[in-house]
């Protein structure tokens, strides 16, 4: 009987030592995703170039997060989700959606396509509008192109992505082992 409680409690040690490995595995898909302050430092504001922020920063991909920070006012700008005709126009009478309560917004680019983004309060005249496109996620490098370097080439994709997650993961690892011993 001690023997199958023995095996018992090394299979019920290894499921979390399974799933750490999993968690570890994923590292760089869960940091794969890019966070973006639109306008860098100086925010949403007029007279911003917002077309070579985007130039400085494309490609945008699927599950990226945009960052808008208002420094106007409260009540003097907001941010306007709207069609490519209502951005040209800088009309905001028909909004996909529209933000304009609080000081900060996170968008999160879930869909390939186009994004246009204006200000209602005028400024959209004075550059305060963004075109973005976003492109689908790339595909992984499939696992036939070299096999030598792909355990070398993961883990050092882990640790170049996230370092303390995945210095963390191997913390908790260790310890594991040692109670295991």
């Amino acid at each position: 009987m001690a023997k199958i409680c023995k095996l018992t409690a090394t299979a019920a040690a290894a499921a979390p030592l399974g799933l750490l490995l999993f968690l570890c595995h994923q590292l760089p898909c869960i940091d794969a995703f890019n966070r973006f302050t639109v306008g860098d430092e100086k925010g949403w504001i007029p007279n911003v170039n917002y077309t070579v922020w985007e130039k400085k920063h494309r490609p945008f991909h699927v599950g990226d997060w945009l960052g808008i920070l208002l420094i106007l006012a409260p009540k003097s700008a907001d941010i306007v989700r709207v069609d490519e005709d209502s951005y040209d126009k800088c009309d905001a009478s028909n909004p996909i959606s529209n933000y304009s309560k609080g000081r900060s917004y996170a968008f999160e680019l879930n869909h390939t396509g186009r994004y246009y983004f204006i200000c209602s309060y005028g400024y959209c005249y004075q550059g305060m509008k963004l075109s973005i496109n976003v492109e689908p996620l790339s595909p992984p490098a499939s696992p036939s192109s070299s096999k030598k370097s792909s355990a070398s080439s993961s883990s050092a994709a882990v640790a170049a992505a996230s370092p303390l997650p995945a210095a963390i993961a191997v913390s908790l690892l260790l310890k594991l082992l040692l109670r295991l011993l």
